[in-house]
């Protein structure tokens, strides 16, 4: 017989617990993302070298190499001297980032943009080249920079450590957020009209290999007794800026 009759008036019985609602009901078994990426892309290509005669008149020169070409103002940029020597266009790398700044902020930004560009790929080096650039195909946008499928370029130019010749080679990039189709293509054709306008250059002599220079890790250096410019390492025997022998004390 059940003892009901034996708890005491007004003791209700204990309630039974509730399940605790979310504000979004009950919980879903996927979690609907949103997905984030950022795809770049950069390209270019660089002729063989070619070599000149040594002196300051064939870098004069180098500009004219660009008439017919390009498309807008023609630039130089010269070899980065030492306090310049750890400058990348890398913003992972604050200190060498801000040095890349600090040495290219008086290019426009046409030139800054193909040096992102071709010093992301290996295709210029600043410790000894000096590059002539401008743009060669394609549109900018409304700050001035080129879109991701204009090519820039020109030609790069160092000087041979073993003779004190000048190697020119024809160099150009693309890239950015996206690529069309035939950008390689008309890469490829506006790199023979500047490897056409190297070797049209009275100076020229013919084609010859790439050894570029590696610059040593102490990056000592030497200053240039003619232009007072400081070598990038101290194995140079010719001044990246003016072709001149570097003197020994």
């Amino acid at each position: 017989m059940p003892l009901e009759f034996l708890k005491r008036r007004g003791q209700a019985e204990p309630a039974t617990p509730e399940p605790a609602k979310t504000s979004s009901g009950l919980m879903p078994e996927e979690v609907v993302a949103q997905d984030h990426q950022l795809k770049l892309y950069y390209a270019g290509k660089s002729s063989e070298g070619v070599r000149m005669k040594a002196g300051p008149a064939a870098v004069r020169e180098l500009p004219s190499m660009l008439v017919g070409l390009a498309r807008s103002e023609i630039e130089i940029v010269e070899p980065l001297p030492i306090e310049f020597s750890q400058a990348t266009p890398t913003i992972v790398m604050p200190s060498e980032a801000m040095q890349w700044l600090n040495a290219h902020h008086v290019h426009s930004p046409i030139t800054r943009h193909a040096l992102v560009v071709l010093e992301s790929i290996d295709a210029v080096d600043l410790a000894f080249d000096t590059f002539v650039c401008a743009l060669l195909d394609g549109e900018v946008d409304t700050a001035g920079y080129p879109e991701y499928n204009a090519i820039v370029g020109g030609v790069a130019a160092h000087w041979d450590e073993a003779t004190g010749d000048m190697i020119c080679r024809a160099v150009v990039g693309w890239g950015g957020k996206g690529v069309r189709g035939d950008t390689d293509r008309i890469g490829a054709k506006l790199l023979a009209g500047l490897l056409n306008n190297i070797l049209a250059s009275q100076y020229a002599l013919g084609l010859t290999s790439i050894e570029r220079p590696v610059p040593a890790a102490g990056r000592g250096g030497l200053v240039c007794a003619h232009c007072g410019f400081a070598s990038a390492h101290e194995r140079a025997f010719y001044c990246p800026k003016c072709g001149m022998r570097l003197l020994r004390g």
